[in-house]
């Protein structure tokens, strides 16, 4: 009962002092949004004249789902650079020595990194209006809910590969090379219909792929046989699923590298 309350009291700490060092970071907040809104704008709106998809939307509401998928993954991903830099200014060694589990600890810098990633999320959801699409409240909770729990699927998946590295140098260069490449393989930017075989199999083993998916369902409940690749509930079995596996993995990866 002891260890729980502890364990409890760490995921709090570790969630409330992320949220502090983003509130104040706020040049972290707008590059992080600059990304997505230069992707969405610029990008789509220049192969929106391109292209003509038949799927039925115009091209820049298509994509929608995938910037919102965008915000998350990097806002996830680079928020386990906090595990770096705790390592490096000695903050992760207090945390290994106090009593509480590994595994409260990944859970809470897993569940700091899906707070951060919804609320940048969500400003990029209420941009909607902008490029015509009408949304219901419901349309976005359930918006909502995807993000969180595809948030915390990736936040996890960067505390996994954080745990590897002991520099910022290293770890932003591995990271470039991931997450480009899952953002390119989750199907944001063209149906993953359309790819290739082998790079199809490359984006059913990206969990991106799934919450992007997701968010085409609650974004075009109407169009569904047009705009998506999986059925709703393989969507977030497979997201749930990965998160489980990537916080036991990092939770054991920090046992044995305590």
């Amino acid at each position: 009962m002891v260890s729980t309350r502890y364990d409890l009291n760490a995921i709090y700490v570790i969630v409330a002092r992320e949220f502090i060092k983003f509130v104040r970071e706020r040049g972290r907040l707008i590059s992080t949004l600059a990304r997505p809104l230069l992707w969405l704008f610029l990008v789509g709106g220049g192969i929106s004249r391109m292209v003509s998809p038949d799927i039925g939307i115009p091209y820049m509401q298509f994509i929608f789902p995938g910037i919102i998928g965008m915000t998350i993954l990097f806002s996830s991903i680079f928020s386990s650079i906090s595990i770096i830099c705790d390592k490096e200014f000695g903050f992760m060694k207090e945390m290994l020595v106090a009593p509480v589990s590994r595994f409260s600890i990944v859970i809470g810098k897993a569940l700091s990194g899906t707070v951060v990633s919804t609320i940048q999320a969500l400003i990029i959801v209420l941009l909607f209006p902008v490029i015509g699409l009408k949304l219901g409240i419901m349309q976005i909770m359930f918006i909502l809910c995807i993000s969180i729990i595809l948030s915390f699927c990736l936040s996890a998946l960067g505390i996994l590969i954080a745990t590897f590295y002991e520099n910022l140098e290293s770890f932003s260069v591995i990271m470039n090379f991931i997450v480009m490449p899952m953002f390119f393989l989750s199907g944001a930017m063209y149906p993953v219909k359309l790819l290739p075989h082998i790079l199809s199999f490359l984006t059913k083993i990206n969990p991106l792929t799934y919450g992007i998916d997701a968010l085409k369902y609650m974004i075009f409940p109407e169009k569904k046989l047009l705009t998506h690749d999986f059925p709703l509930s393989l969507d977030i079995a497979v997201i749930v699923i990965a998160s489980a596996v990537f916080v036991s993995i990092a939770a054991m990866v920090f046992e044995r590298r305590k």
